[in-house]
């Protein structure tokens, strides 16, 4: 079964490749249609097993950072398209088995959608397991996020060996008592929490500090003239400059760290692989396009997109493009966008333009705050072409992006442009 499965799935990949189109899902749904019990025997072949990543935000590039971090000791299998349904672990996993159908690895390291990862640890008993943060997201697929929490709880209860929890997270912090699995934690210094608000803190309530002791904890975020994040990890603090920028990566590097201790790295294979770390697909990073860098960030819920724009915090670009789109990847409902202060836009030397389907809604939204918006262009490249064009050479274009804009807008500049390296 296993080599039938493979042969399969490369097959129908190839040949969507030949279609020119990324089949990042597809190939996976045939074979799970096909051979459903594949997944649970390739994975059953893996000496350290599954390691799952799943919550609201951050998960890409969370993802990244763990496969990078365990790669320092592991072969490390993982779905690195951002592509998080069963169906793509299962794409991810036909595409680098050999034509024999064994895998090359050591380990699988997979995102997985909060909905998905349920699914998935009905298959695969993850090994170990890093959650997140639950935030107001796709409510029109979830619900109420104590709904989101439920299902990270029962991916914390499938877990064989150890659950990395964020204990600044109150939802994610109380997962730990569902679970037979060793539970540790990472988190961010007191002093630097009101910067990252769990739900509740949010919307309005008092900033709690956690008394639970953390594996790795983020003490100090890059600044001026010290580009490095400073992190505690058994019982020393130690430097580590990040080339994903933002506070929420450092953040995010915390956890990965965290998961890599229990896999048994060092704690010198744990920074030699945070400082190889660098952006994930569409999340931050950098094109050139006639000379000018244009950075993709993606953005999806209020908590995601206030972290984002602390990016600008580093310099303001030349140009700023806001792109939301509605479709049902992006959730339905845009009226998370009220939720977000854009008011520090305002005072930015930036040029400003909205796309998408909701570039409209979007201009609006920034006229409550008093941004002025120099454009309105919905079709993405025009959009894109506009604000190059409108900046200097060597001058910065930022684009904040929801999901499917973000694929959209990354071909256009992979046909415009180059990745920066």
């Amino acid at each position: 079964m296993q080599i039938a499965a493979v042969v399969l799935g490369k097959v129908t990949l190839c040949l969507l490749r030949l279609l020119g189109r990324r089949g990042n899902a597809l190939p996976g749904l045939v074979v799970e249609k096909v051979f459903p019990g594949y997944l649970a025997r390739a994975m059953a072949d893996l000496p350290e097993g599954v390691v799952v990543v799943s919550g609201t935000n951050g998960k890409t590039t969370t993802t990244k950072m763990v496969a990078t971090l365990l790669g320092e000791r592991y072969r490390v299998l993982t779905n690195d398209t951002g592509s998080n349904f069963v169906r793509g672990a299962i794409t991810a996993t036909v595409e680098h088995a050999r034509w024999d159908g064994r895998l090359p690895y050591d380990v699988a390291v997979f995102e997985l959608d909060e909905a998905w990862a349920v699914r998935f640890v009905e298959r695969v008993a993850p090994r170990r397991a890093l959650l997140l943060n639950v935030m107001r997201d796709q409510l029109d697929r979830f619900g109420e996020i104590d709904t989101t929490a439920r299902l990270l709880g029962r991916v914390a209860a499938a877990t064989t060996g150890h659950v990395v929890l964020n204990r600044d997270d109150e939802r994610i912090a109380a997962l730990a008592a569902g679970t037979r699995a060793e539970v540790s934690y990472y988190g961010v210094a007191a002093a630097l929490r009101p910067m990252f608000p769990n739900d509740e803190e949010l919307y309005g309530g008092p900033i709690s500090v956690s008394s639970e002791p953390a594996a790795v904890e983020l003490r100090a975020l890059p600044e001026a003239g010290h580009p490095a994040a400073t992190y505690a990890i058994a019982g020393a603090e130690h430097d580590v400059v990040i080339r994903a920028e933002g506070p929420h990566n450092a953040q995010n590097a915390a956890g990965a760290a965290a998961l890599a201790l229990t896999a048994g790295l060092s704690v010198e294979q744990v920074l030699a692989g945070l400082g190889k770390v660098s952006p994930a697909f569409g999340r931050g990073q950098t094109f050139r396009v006639d000379g000018r860098a244009v950075t993709l960030q993606l953005v999806k819920n209020p908590a995601g997109f206030r972290q984002t724009l602390r990016t600008l915090d580093a310099g303001a670009p030349a140009a700023l493009v806001i792109v939301i789109n509605d479709d049902y990847a992006d959730g339905r409902d845009v009226s998370w966008l009220w939720d977000v202060d854009f008011r520090g836009l305002a005072d930015l030397p930036t040029r400003r333009s909205t796309s998408g389907t909701r570039a409209a809604d979007m201009a609006v939204r920034l006229r409550y705050d008093e941004v002025a918006v120099d454009e309105i262009e919905p079709d993405l490249e025009k959009a894109l072409r506009s604000a190059v064009a409108a900046v200097g050479p060597d001058e910065r274009v930022v684009v904040f992006s929801t999901y499917t804009a973000m694929w959209a807008l990354h071909a256009v500049l992979q046909r415009l442009g180059e990745v920066a390296q």
